[in-house]
């Protein structure tokens, strides 16, 4: 990034208010609400509307936010009910940690989504608000001004180049994080390294009942994986895996998949009659948080900031729900352009406080005494009811959430020390079998 003007000439300008980089949840979020408060929004999206993504899975945290967004409706049309999760143990035996069980106020359901259809329900709501959402649209280069207003280069589809000054910037450009990769703030997480394989399948077999909706997370000795029913008989199945187990794979994509899931016998049961719908992809280490999320004349949102592992799906509601915040923070900063610093630290302290909620327990999630606990959980003080509002996206305002929170983390760190033995034979054998069973030199992969 640098702040000077570039010299070259462009086709078309543009001037606003707020220049919102990206179209998905988190930017049409931000800049619809912008829009009501009656600032005038540039959104723009590199891709078009459907496109696939990953984040199937939604918590009941969002309803509200979609609900004042005026998408509910719409979203519920295009989802499935999810009224919980289930934590499969020995073969298939689950217990389901059922929302309506939360302490909190969230509601007891959330939806299931294909990602296509319900990102671009809120992009065309932005439209509607009346931002000027555009697609095929890439920003190329950003440059903030001395006075912090915002010059940015973009180039269209067709070739056009496109100059926007903006009076603020919000980077939600997802993954590709456009700010935390120019000012090199970017930092990969090295404590949770993780990757992906995944694809939607049909004639997989769903829960019964009520149930049939619930998202299933699957364990096995090198990471965990994920049952989401979609519409359409669809599910999306995929294995976040150690790196290590992934540079280990043999042959088609779609054959390491099957052969992964063998090794979770509850999960490959289900599975008698299913067959793989479309493209089998494969995602990187993509665990990351930039070690700033704000500066002079911009906020970043959703991934753009941070990509926590998905196990305990809360990245679109943490993509939402900064969204939703950021469009007060940035309306109050252009209001009171002399307290952006102070509103910054409020803003970002409250972000990250909901990111560390998740990632204490996604960090430990595979450990032998996050299992034992989840496995068989105690409503002891009602911590359990505590965990659940966490699985449900209760990780910011609710004090009694907070305090149950807490107290799990000293059962956990009791737990573990009253078994400290067991637990650290387990894990040094499961190491000494991960050494043993993947072993050998990279080998190129093809696409299923």
């Amino acid at each position: 990034m640098e702040n000077t003007t570039d010299s070259r000439t462009f086709a078309d300008s543009v001037s606003c208010d707020v220049l919102v980089v990206g179209g998905g949840p988190a930017g049409s979020t931000v800049a619809t609400l912008l829009k009501r408060r009656g600032l005038s929004v540039l959104q723009l999206e590199k891709d078009h509307h459907p496109r696939f993504h990953i984040g199937e899975s939604l918590l009941p945290a969002n309803m509200p936010i979609l609900e004042e967004l005026g998408v509910l409706e719409e979203v519920r049309g295009i989802g499935v009910r999810k009224l919980g999760a289930d934590f499969p143990e020995q073969g298939d035996r689950y217990y389901t940690y059922h929302f309506a069980r939360a302490l909190g106020k969230t509601p007891p359901y959330a939806f299931q989504v294909k990602r296509e259809d319900y990102d671009r329900i809120l992009f065309r709501n932005a439209q509607r608000s009346g931002v000027d959402a555009r697609e095929g649209v890439k920003v190329d280069k950003v440059e903030i001004q001395p006075d912090r207003s915002t010059l940015a280069h973009a180039t269209a589809e067709s070739g056009e180049k496109l100059t926007i000054r903006a009076r603020y910037m919000v980077d939600a450009s997802g993954r590709d994080t456009l700010l935390g990769s120019a000012l090199k703030l970017k930092v990969k997480n090295q404590k949770h390294q993780s990757a992906a394989i995944f694809a939607h399948f049909k004639g997989v077999t769903r829960r019964p009942g009520d149930e049939a909706g619930n998202i299933s997370i699957y364990r096995f000795d090198y990471g965990w994986c994920w049952f989401i029913p979609l519409s359409d008989g669809l599910m999306s199945i995929g294995c976040v895996c150690f790196p290590e187990y992934l540079k280990q794979r043999r042959g088609r994509t779609g054959e390491f998949l099957l052969e992964t899931l063998k090794l979770m016998p509850g999960a490959v049961e289900r599975m008698a009659d299913a067959e793989i719908v479309g493209e089998v992809r494969v995602t990187g280490n993509y665990s990351y948080t930039c070690s700033a999320m704000t500066g002079p004349g911009f906020v970043m949102v959703g991934d753009a900031f941070a990509f926590v592992d998905p196990v305990f799906s809360s990245g679109v509601y943490l993509a939402m729900h900064s969204g939703k915040h950021a469009a007060a923070l940035v309306d109050d900063i252009l209001k009171n352009p002399h307290r952006e610093a102070a509103l910054q630290r409020d803003f970002e302290k409250r972000i990250r406080r909901g990111v560390r909620v998740f990632s204490w327990f996604i960090y430990r999630f595979n450990s032998p005494v996050m299992r034992s606990l989840f496995a068989s959980p105690r409503n002891v003080l009602k911590v359990e009811q505590g965990v659940i509002s966490m699985l449900a996206g209760d990780v910011f305002d609710s004090g009694p959430v907070m305090r149950r929170l807490h107290l799990f983390k000293a059962i956990y760190a009791a737990t573990g020390l009253a078994n400290l033995r067991r637990w650290w034979s387990d894990l040094r054998e499961r190491r000494r079998q991960s050494a043993t069973q993947f072993t050998g030199g990279n080998t190129p992969v093809d696409e299923a």
